[in-house]
């Protein structure tokens, strides 16, 4: 098993409002995962310690966040879900969530330049008609959720994703509205780790 300094190691912008807890102050289950994200991508996101200083806060938002991004049930790619976090972050104005999943978004894609096609407008971006149908309806859900109605569902069943996966987009983009209006409250940075990721090829 491979153990870390309880300290942080990487470059990290400061929250402005709310300073980041210390790792070692952390519950272990928290502190345990969070070692984990570091070892695997070589940095701590910061999201993952600006949430931790409410630990019962912590653990429910990323069992949600588990729970819709890492499922391996329905129709929709790992991409198709960054790509739906990316877009609608765009809407509303979350520099952390737009960078940090616009980078993961890259990587899945092997794209360098869908991130920046589909925060600025997804309807010229560089993607699938499937995938162009399924953000429409999710700026839809983002932004005009009251006006959603059966049309709109068929729309997306014409592209092969089904009620299940229609709940899936719905749900991510709320789950993420959410996550936008906490990261732009509390002043959460993007780490600096993650504008490159994706566009240059990662150093080995």
């Amino acid at each position: 098993m491979v153990s870390f300094p309880l300290t942080l190691k990487h470059t990290t912008t400061m929250s402005p409002r709310y300073p980041f807890p210390a790792l070692d102050d952390l519950p272990e289950d928290i502190r345990t995962r969070i070692l984990e994200v570091q070892e695997k991508a070589g940095f701590i996101p910061n999201v993952f310690l600006a949430f931790a200083r409410r630990p019962a806060e912590w653990r429910a938002f990323f069992a949600y966040h588990d729970a819709l991004m890492l499922k391996e049930e329905g129709h929709l790619t790992k991409g198709d879900r960054e790509m739906i976090v990316t877009a609608t972050s765009a809407a509303n104005q979350c520099l952390y969530c737009v960078v940090a999943h616009g980078a993961i978004l890259r990587i899945y894609e092997k794209k360098p330049m869908v991130a920046d096609q589909v925060a600025v407008n997804h309807r010229k971006a560089d993607i699938t008609p499937r995938q162009r149908a399924m953000l429409d309806f999710a700026m839809k859900v983002c932004l005009r959720s009251h006006e959603i109605e059966d049309a709109d569902f068929s729309a997306l069943h014409a592209h092969g994703l089904d009620d299940e996966d229609i709940w899936d987009i719905a749900a991510i983009t709320a789950f993420f509205g959410l996550s936008n209006r906490m990261a732009s409250f509390a002043g959460m940075q993007p780490n600096p780790e993650f504008y490159l990721m994706g566009r240059v090829p990662r150093q080995k």
